[in-house]
């Protein structure tokens, strides 16, 4: 098969997103060296327009080398030393993955468990914190499994009175929701490209605030991961632009006009588009006879996981949109597999467009 013979979709799954053509045109821009002062100066801007969406003024922010799991793994393994008590919010598969990332680097790790599909339960959070007194706790604020939102409002005050640090997976929402990295005092946060910023996958933004820029600095033990090691991927983001690795050049050439296109939408003009496209989604579903899986009132509006019916092959309903419409869906994960479909609205999937045929698409089908 010849690339050029690869069928176009239109992705409403839970990523990738579709991408606009601005952001391919850019993708295919001729490659530079990695040190090229022009390519340097493009890195800069790509670190300015991140620090906007996320809400931060954070020096240290960037786009890692790798998707939105290798920004998870590089806040873990940078922050976490052996023996670190560590408490993480599990409400659904990512949550899950956080605390295995912990383990592995080594913290002593204490889950919160809430039902999938709901917010996390900020009493059973808070009670651990008080019994733990946790260096770190990590919650997921947009929780890709399930379609439940989990808000920050407050889990900061609650973290630093006993000295941790909060650490936020943003994946799915950082360019769909307000994440306000700054107004929340989150220490640490990663994303990944290819959800609401519609580029596609391969780099994972990631900010980190003063107090984990010096917990980082006070390590007692070496960074386990050279690849991922912040305080050598400091220097090649940061004034020296010391080598570390060839960076994806024409991947930063795309989030770098993806990033363009966000901040032209406007960041408060692109979250009411996406809430739009949820209520219209909603109320087509109900029409359908479809229910959420998700806790009302948490639902995320870039990410609807809803229940299959009785009785029906949720995974031929999919090939079938995928072969008949020229659409793709997600499956459920975990809890959740074989039971629901997620539907993703994206970024540039995020439109009445999109709701109107994909609903169509589920009316034909089922």
């Amino acid at each position: 098969m010849r690339v050029g013979d690869l069928p176009h979709r239109l992705l409403l799954g839970p990523g990738p997103s579709p991408v606009p053509p601005r952001v391919l045109d850019a993708l295919a821009q001729p490659t530079i060296g990695h040190l090229d002062p022009a390519f340097l100066a493009l890195m800069d801007e790509v670190r300015d327009r991140l620090r906007q969406v996320f809400g931060t003024r954070n020096e240290m922010t960037l786009a890692m080398s790798g998707t939105g799991s290798a920004g998870m793994e590089t806040v873990m393994v940078n922050l976490v030393e052996p023996g670190d008590r560590v408490v993480v919010a599990v409400n659904g598969v990512f949550g899950g993955r956080l605390a295995e990332v912990a383990r592995r680097a080594g913290g002593e790790v204490t889950t919160v468990e809430t039902p999938w599909g709901r917010t996390v339960d900020r009493d059973a959070l808070r009670a651990a914190i008080a019994e733990r007194g946790p260096r770190i706790v990590a919650v997921v604020h947009a929780e890709t499994s399930t379609g439940a939102l989990t808000p920050l409002d407050g889990l900061a005050d609650e973290v630093h009175a006993r000295d941790g640090l909060l650490v936020v997976d943003c994946v799915t929402s950082l360019g769909g929701l307000p994440v306000d990295i700054d107004a929340h005092g989150v220490d640490a946060a990663y994303s990944g490209t290819q959800k609401c910023l519609s580029c596609p996958p391969g780099l994972s933004p990631v900010t980190l605030g003063p107090r984990a820029v010096a917990r980082l600095e006070r390590r007692t033990h070496k960074v386990p991961s050279w690849y991922l090691d912040l305080t050598l991927l400091k220097s090649y983001w940061g004034q020296e632009r010391a080598y570390h690795h060839t960076a994806p050049i024409n991947m930063l050439y795309a989030l770098h006009e993806a990033l363009a296109i966000v901040l032209e939408d406007g960041l408060p003009a692109r979250y009411a588009r996406h809430r739009d496209a949820h209520a219209r989604l909603a109320a087509a579903l109900g029409d359908l006879g479809l229910a959420f899986v998700s806790q009302d009132g948490y639902r995320l509006p870039m990410l609807n996981a809803i229940t299959a019916p009785d009785g029906v092959d949720e995974a031929q309903v999919r090939r079938r949109l995928l072969e008949h419409h020229a659409i793709e869906i997600g499956g459920g994960l975990g809890a959740f597999k074989g039971k629901a479909w997620r539907i993703g609205l994206m970024g540039h999937g995020a439109t009445a467009e999109s709701v109107d045929r994909v609903v169509a698409a589920l009316r034909a089908e089922l």
